[in-house]
């Protein structure tokens, strides 16, 4: 985004570039000359594709700097010359593509002889990958003319960079069709049977290391890219020519038939240890195997195995006498002579060709003995477990594998009757139980005397479990027990429940006790079991409350609803879903919880106003009364943000319900009576039912009369129950609310009411054809919409 948006700062480059006489070197000296390539500054794309700068930007890559230039800055403009040409700007890769004068100044550095600049040739490398990248087609037709391409490839492999570019070549070009003709191509060249001549003693490491990596990986990618382009009709040539079976020999002749060189040794049983992989990639989302599982790729070449069947003495006797070693010198002690490379891979091969359980190969292995070989070089080498391991491996597979097939099928009583010629050997030959039991008693007997456990104890439990493990459940589980002589039965049995079991047993103690470790969001928190005093019936029956559900569908919508704050005028019919009511009841002895209850509230209840204040403790016994409406005082506590006063001038300044005509009084009562509009605009209470007929009331004087009666008697019901009221005013809302406690049934019943001092806060209100329009009675609804359902509480 950065290139491409342009966000970069103007440079010094561009005044630079002004210059008649500016040169190369100068605009390299710039530190933003990439950044400026990168971003496509017109002026110095321009500069760099002049001839003369192309040109001199291709040399800095491919001839060596002059010795006489001090070593920190050497190699400073071959390499902002290399990140100029791999820039990937569109102009310079089309100049340096099609330009064949150029091109060939590029090339010419493969014609130096070895060894190769690796710092020089990492340029070169990476500036022809990427117009194989960019340029497929004109590059691959320019090397297919230069005869010498291959060789010279060849001749430097042990290069990494020229190896790297050679497997670039496989892998990065597209089409598939053009991949095709190229892989064609280097196959008619003999480019596998060259890089199997550099695997021989006569070349040095280097040349062996990466002409085998190359091998390899031609193995890999051609067998993935086979998988992957399933319609693909020809079959990749340099996958066939290394899985021919005179390919193989001729490796396995090149460090067999010679002077015996561990490079050569372990370079080829790389190339071996490839050949007999069998790919199994992971498939997303499909457990069962696909139909391409079937595909050569995924299983072992015959033709491989046979040409490695005449040569498994030989890597047998390696086993014997591997390559000369130095005696090797640890802290344990002295190493005469050390496993050393070669054998190591030796065993790391027979391992994979135990795995192909192949009948020829398991019977040659066991003519020569070559599983007892292994298991001396185990119980030697007590400290090398890269040993241990592959050992481990080998009896693990042996023991698990059931019988290889041989080449003339059997019957079918034969079939069940088959037994596994390695299990017989490794029980019977090597001796294999008695060897475990006696390498066991003789490490305790060492720890015993002070001394340490051997290194290959952790890898001898896990194989003789494995050896347990397949008595009973695996497919040669019958053999292993037929396998065990008397005498051995009796050790056997005696080491599995005596040793064996005591070590497994301290194996499956844990280390740090996680009893009561557990995570929080494993588990759901249920309120019901949180230490909530058992006695305490009051804090239970809160518990309750809570696991209730808040609304019906509190867990869909939770928050606002997406009407919360519209015009009210279109949201008539949206049905109030709030809180309507919560009770629970408590199934207890009152008389033994009514000193609690009255404990609790005077303990958790906070009082409304602070404890200085003059006002009176709403919450003591007294007889409830109410006063006439005009000498009533709203309450201090308002919302607003100015602060409240004990003055009743100021308070009746703030009432926004407050009429025009000071005379008209009326204030807002908590009960069930009818509101309507009155002439003037205000809601009111109509006390004798005249305000929503359509019709004057009669005069002010009348009205009040009664309305002072009707309160009389309201005042005389209220008697018998004890009812708190309060009203708090916040800006245009005032909101009233009530609290009822009836002695007799024992209920509290709580009513809060909302309103506004303006008409078009309420919904719109239906027109009656009569006398006076101004007096219209709200619909039953609008009651609904802004006063909250009654909250009932049954208390002690």
């Amino acid at each position: 985004m950065f290139w491409k948006f342009d966000l970069h700062t103007t440079s010094h480059i561009d005044t630079l570039l002004e210059k008649e006489d500016v040169t190369l070197t100068e605009v390299m000296d710039e530190d933003d000359v990439l950044q400026e390539c990168k971003a496509q500054n017109h002026k110095l794309v321009d500069f760099l594709l002049r001839p003369q700068c192309m040109e001199d930007l291709v040399t800095y890559i491919t001839q060596e700097p002059s010795p006489d230039v001090e070593e920190k800055v050497k190699y400073k403009y071959p390499n902002i010359s290399c990140e100029l040409l791999t820039s990937d700007v569109s102009q310079i890769n089309d100049r340096l593509g099609e330009d064949e004068k150029l091109l060939m100044k590029l090339y010419g550095f493969l014609q130096n002889e070895p060894p190769l600049n690796p710092l020089l040739a990492s340029f070169f490398s990476k500036v022809l990958s990427i117009l194989i990248g960019r340029k497929p087609e004109q590059i691959v037709d320019f090397l297919r003319k230069r005869e010498d391409f291959v060789d010279l490839m060849i001749k430097h492999i042990g290069t990494s960079a020229i190896m790297d570019l050679l497997l670039r070549m496989l892998t990065c070009i597209e089409p598939q069709q053009l991949r095709q003709d190229v892989l064609n191509w280097l196959n008619e060249e003999k480019v596998i049977q060259r890089l199997v001549d550099m695997v021989q003693p006569s070349q040095d490491e280097d040349r062996h290391s990466n002409a085998s990596q190359s091998l390899c990986e031609i193995i890999r990618l051609s067998r993935d890219q086979m998988f992957q382009v399933q319609g693909c009709s020809e079959p990749d040539p340099l996958l066939s020519t290394l899985e021919k079976q005179e390919t193989v020999e001729q490796l396995l002749s090149n460090i067999f038939d010679k002077d015996k060189n561990e490079s050569a040794i372990v370079s080829v049983i790389q190339i071996l240890l490839t050949l007999f992989e069998t790919r199994r990639p992971a498939f997303e989302g499909h457990m069962e195997c696909p139909p391409g599982m079937n595909h050569p790729s995924f299983s072992v070449n015959h033709s491989i195995l046979e040409a490695v069947r005449p040569r498994l003495k030989d890597f047998h006797q390696l086993l014997l006498e591997p390559p000369k070693k130095n005696v090797m010198k640890t802290t344990w002690g002295v190493l005469d002579p050390p496993v050393g490379n070669t054998r190591l891979n030796v065993v790391r091969l027979v391992a994979s060709l135990l795995q192909s359980n192949t009948h020829s190969i398991n019977t040659e292995l066991i003519n020569l003995n070559t599983l007892g070989v292994i298991l001396d070089m185990y119980f030697k080498y007590i400290w090398n477990n890269f040993l241990h391991i592959q050992v481990e491996i080998c009896t693990a597979m042996i023991l698990a594998m059931p019988p290889a097939p041989t080449e003339i099928q059997p019957d079918t009583e034969q079939e069940r009757a088959r037994e596994s010629i390695l299990i017989k050997h490794l029980f019977q030959k090597c001796q294999f139980i008695q060897r475990i039991v006696d390498a066991w008693s003789s490490n305790e007997k060492e720890q015993a005397e002070g001394g340490r456990r051997r290194g290959y104890m952790g890898h001898l439990t896990r194989i003789a479990n494995s050896i347990v493990h397949n008595c009973d459940k695996g497919p040669n589980g019958p053999q292993i027990q037929q396998s065990l002589t008397p005498s051995d039965r009796e050790k056997w049995d005696a080491f599995i429940s005596g040793q064996l079991a005591d070590t497994n047993k301290r194996n499956t103690v844990d280390l740090v006790n996680t009893h009561h470790i557990h995570s929080s969001s494993d588990d759901e928190v249920d309120f019901k079991d949180s230490g909530f005093h058992q006695d305490s019936s009051l804090q239970q029956a809160f518990s309750d409350y809570q696991m209730q559900q808040m609304t019906s569908n509190f867990i869909e919508q939770f928050g606002f609803n997406d009407e919360e704050f519209a015009d009210q005028d279109d949201v008539v019919d949206i049905p109030f879903d709030r809180i309507s009511d919560i009770n629970f009841s408590l199934n207890t002895n009152e008389s033994a919880n009514i000193a609690l209850f009255e404990a609790r509230c005077k303990e958790k209840i906070q009082q409304f106003e602070d404890a200085g204040s003059d006002e009176e403790d709403i919450w003591d016994e007294k007889d409830v009364t109410f006063a006439p409406e005009a000498q009533r005082r709203p309450s201090s506590g308002s919302t607003d943000s100015e602060e409240s006063t004990d003055s009743e001038e100021e308070d009746v300044k703030r009432d926004p319900f407050e009429g025009s005509n000071p005379s008209a009084d009326d204030r807002m009562e908590v009960d069930t009576g009818q509101w309507a509009w009155d002439s003037t605009g205000i809601l009111r209470q109509d006390c004798d039912g005249w305000l929503g007929t359509g019709v004057t009331p009669p005069p002010s004087s009348t009205s009040s009369k009664d309305c002072g009666e009707s309160k009389a008697e309201d005042e005389t019901a209220c008697c018998e129950q004890r009812s708190i009221t309060e009203t708090v005013i916040n800006g245009s809302m005032k909101e009233t609310v009530s609290l009822t406690v009836d002695a007799k049934t024992e209920t509290a019943v709580f009513k809060r009411f909302t309103l506004f001092n303006t008409p078009q806060h309420f919904p719109t209100l239906p027109q009656h054809s009569t006398t006076h329009p101004k007096h219209t009675t709200l619909p039953q609804h609008s009651k609904t919409l802004y006063d909250t359902p009654q909250h009932s509480h049954n208390t002690p």
